[in-house]
């Protein structure tokens, strides 16, 4: 199928699109370390929530941001999910807390060198969905016609 690269070249280089297609097709060797299995569960777990993406995204094209514009940046979000999200981030080094002794003191809140890896790793699911929007969208149609047709 082919794919729509234009909307993925916006967000991602080349290099790390060639990079998670290249990962796309490693198997690895042997039995996997229970130590790495959970870290990727977690991982999973902490990026499949909707506000750890978006504060990525909002980091990723405006850090550094101070917690009020952050959330500017992150519609929806409420000052408790935003702050949980963020100290979550941090405790996993994605995010570092910067705070400067001033009055009013000030805080700011950017991406670490690793929570810059983390956006470019799942270029990946990007890749994939522009390589199977066209099958996904049809898919749904074929369910929920059948779900109309009062077919299970």
């Amino acid at each position: 199928m082919a794919t729509s690269t234009s909307s993925i070249e916006s967000r991602f280089t080349k290099a790390q699109v060639a990079r998670a297609r290249a990962y796309a097709i490693k198997r690895p060797e042997g039995p996997i370390d229970p130590k790495l299995g959970a870290l990727v569960n977690d991982l999973i777990d902490r990026v499949a929530g909707k506000w750890t993406m978006l504060i990525l995204e909002a980091l990723t094209a405006h850090a550094p941001l101070r917690f009020s514009r952050l959330a500017e940046q992150v519609p929806g979000v409420s000052q408790k999910m935003l702050t949980q999200t963020v100290r979550e981030m941090e405790r996993d080094g994605l995010v570092t807390r910067t705070v400067f002794a001033e009055v009013p003191p000030r805080v700011e809140y950017e991406l670490t060198p690793l929570g810059l890896t983390l956006g470019g790793a799942f270029c990946g699911v990007w890749v994939w969905a522009a390589d199977n929007l066209r099958a996904v969208e049809q898919a749904r149609r074929k369910f929920d016609d059948r779900k109309v047709a009062g077919r299970k």
